[in-house]
């Protein structure tokens, strides 16, 4: 070939260039879009009520006095939080229980973190995720957001239920997918088999600190 005919290097990676160019803006403005789209929950007032709501998990069995993740969230936010927890509830119990006590308290957001006595029963996970859906349709007509915290199913190699994510993409919710599994896979941070301990309560609450503050919840 003649060097009338060679095409020049440059004028080959050129395109190829642009090409890649483009294809990192597009990518870019894909991931910016992905977050803008993301759950979001409004900021919250000073004065604002949170209403924890669930079984045993949110009572803090397992714990002393004032150590449950609800009062540890209260120390950290400085927000009226009421733990609702009733130990052994099931979710039927639950989403029966609600509606009187969001009558009572008027919470701006609810943390749901209901369903764990359904699992270790093992009642199937069509009733529990209709109930957290129900659960979560009363609190928004009730003016409330809801953060729901995921419970991890039985087993050996704990893992969140997928029954919540799910729930929460469908729905569009933020959630805690999973403190609870870290958790109640830490001896350190357990009482017993399914429950923390002191420390592990306080885990819990810094985590949901930290949610609330990069959704723009708390400053």
């Amino acid at each position: 070939m003649s060097d009338q005919l060679r095409p020049h290097p440059q004028r080959r990676r050129r395109p190829l260039l642009c090409t890649f160019a483009s294809m990192a803006a597009c990518l870019l403005l894909l991931a910016l879009a992905a977050c803008d789209s993301g759950p979001r929950i409004g900021a919250l007032a000073p004065d604002a009520t949170v209403l924890a709501f669930g079984d045993s998990l949110t009572a803090g069995k397992g714990a002393g006095s004032g150590e449950d993740y609800p009062s540890r969230l209260a120390d950290l936010t400085g927000l009226r939080v009421v733990n609702a927890g009733v130990s052994g509830e099931l979710s039927a119990a639950g989403r029966e229980r609600l509606p009187a006590l969001l009558a009572e308290h008027r919470p701006d957001l609810v943390l749901l973190c209901h369903g764990g006595n359904d699992i270790l029963r093992r009642n199937g996970p069509g009733s529990m995720r209709a109930n957290l859906r129900h659960m979560v349709d009363t609190a928004h007509a009730a003016g409330a957001e809801v953060v729901l915290l995921a419970v991890p199913t039985l087993g050996l190699g704990l893992r969140p239920h997928p029954v919540y994510a799910d729930l929460a993409d469908e729905l569009g919710l933020a959630i805690e997918n999973d403190v609870l599994t870290e958790v109640l896979s830490d001896p350190d941070l357990k009482a017993d088999g399914v429950h923390p301990n002191a420390a592990g309560y306080a885990v819990i609450a810094a985590r949901l600190d930290a949610l609330l503050r990069a959704q723009g919840a708390l400053d």
